[in-house]
């Protein structure tokens, strides 16, 4: 799109971008940095969204979602209600492609806004537009970058968004259907990986359309910026939070920031859609972290580098650790029956004759039994024949996404109150972080299905009874 000259536009200003990298970044890979035929690709890393648990024996690389190869399908909570669905699933691998489709800031176009449509006619040219007023329009041109692969998420299933996600209610699924009204940007955002080492990803608000544009109407959160570039946010925004000390056994929440079209980091707004932006965050960047999390208003994202899925149990330790909690053979405490957790590979369809049940309140885990309801207090309120505490009464499930879990740990404490069981501190972490909801609100969820999390702790550490032999 070349807008200099042309008597229908007028006399635009035009001034080169000052971005880092803009002058002289053209470098071409090398042969031997691409993968060879038979080679995997290299991984940049995996976004995993919160609430959908994946049940179903060993994971394959068609269900981890490789874009690079054939598209492939997920499940919340074991299906999708609408079945497959190719590019929606509930988790999605980065890795290089075979040829860079990343860009970056070029030109900026002072134009006339009646003159955008045609302006941006080029559907080979990325670009933002930014509508200033009826007749005031900025157009900010991008050029190919041979550095970094893009990769784009959102509500939309056309071509160019790389990972579909719809909204997660709480209690997990997804709420889909003609009439689900979606809170998701159909362009919600986009991830910028470095084809070179360090591998780094950045991710941006916003992404780009069938016509490779990005358009900020009159009405959206936007501004010049003091070295006189544009920025501006989406209508609902994409929120990241870093967790402190990295995702591992030491780690804290960190602090929910609002990320920009280009990058920057803002303090959030009153409200999701409010126009009045925070305040800008110097000294934190759109680098993405292990662990760091991306809300989109209406699902949340975990992004989990290669090097942290390498400290994180894998599905054989998840099955070993299910094995070994059923060799205790756990009994009832009051109908002395043993208890077992059931294999992943049946699927979560209905609990099965052996499965442990708890009283969320105290930890107390039992079989199934049918005495001990307080209707009065709730149609689901139970107690505790060991304890006497009155409350939820419900299966238990181990979780099965393995990428969520901070360590291996022994799976010994259960959400509430949905009842699926991980690590001590995988748990007590979920409990404590605060995850988006709604235009101002903030609750913590469990991360397997999405239920917002209940009772003083969040979770509740199991206590079984071992068999009395």
């Amino acid at each position: 799109m070349v807008l200099e000259g042309n008597p229908e536009v007028g006399a635009p200003r035009t001034s080169d971008l000052q971005h880092p990298g803009n002058k002289g970044s053209c470098v071409l890979s090398s042969p031997g940095e691409d993968a060879q035929p038979g080679e995997e690709p290299i991984k940049y890393g995996e976004l995993i969204v919160l609430g959908c648990c994946e049940e179903g024996g060993e994971e394959t690389e068609a269900q981890r979602g490789e874009v690079t190869g054939p598209r492939a399908h997920s499940c919340y909570n074991g299906c999708l209600a609408s079945g497959d669905k190719g590019r929606r699933r509930s988790r999605l691998a980065l890795s290089r492609r075979p040829h860079a489709n990343g860009v970056r800031p070029d030109v900026m176009h002072h134009i006339s806004t009646p003159l955008v449509s045609k302006a941006l006619s080029n559907r080979g040219q990325h670009s933002i537009s930014y509508t200033l007023s009826r007749s005031h329009s900025v157009i900010v041109e991008y050029t190919h970058d041979s550095d970094t692969d893009m990769f784009q998420i959102g509500r939309s299933t056309e071509n160019m968004i790389d990972f579909v996600v719809t909204d997660t209610s709480p209690g997990g699924g997804a709420t889909e259907g003609p009439s689900a009204q979606s809170t998701i940007s159909r362009y919600a955002c986009r991830i910028l990986c470095d084809r070179r080492p360090p591998y780094t990803a950045r991710i941006y608000a916003a992404g780009f359309d069938a016509s490779s544009n990005i358009f900020l109407g009159e009405r959206a959160a936007k501004w010049r910026t003091p070295d006189g570039l544009m920025d501006g946010l989406t209508t609902n925004g994409v929120l990241v939070m870093h967790p402190a000390g990295g995702f591992s056994e030491d780690s804290a929440p960190g602090v929910w920031r609002e990320i920009s079209v280009c990058g920057n980091v803002y303090t959030l707004r009153d409200s999701r859609s409010a126009q009045q932006r925070g305040k800008l965050v110097e000294n934190e960047s759109n680098v993405l972290q292990d662990g760091s999390l991306i809300d989109l208003c209406g699902a949340t994202l975990l992004w989990r580098t290669p090097a942290g899925l390498l400290r994180a149990p894998t599905l054989k330790q998840l099955e070993a650790q299910r094995q070994e909690a059923n060799a205790a053979r756990p009994q009832c405490p009051v109908g002395l029956s043993t208890l077992a957790f059931p294999s992943p590979a049946r699927g979560r369809t209905a609990p099965d004759k052996q499965q442990p049940w708890v009283y969320v309140r105290c930890g107390h885990v039992h079989g199934y039994h049918g005495w001990g309801c307080r209707r009065e207090r709730g149609p689901q309120e139970r107690e505790c024949p060991l304890c006497r505490l009155v409350g939820p009464y419900v299966p238990l499930w181990l979780g099965q996404e393995a990428g969520l879990c901070l360590d291996p740990g022994p799976p010994s404490h259960a959400f509430a109150p949905c009842g699926h069981v991980c690590s001590e501190k995988t748990a007590r972490y979920w409990a404590q972080t605060p995850l988006p909801h709604g235009t101002h609100a903030f609750h913590a969820a469990c991360p397997f299905c999405g239920a917002w999390l209940t009772g003083e702790h969040g979770c509740v550490r199991l206590i079984f009874q071992g068999p009395l032999d």
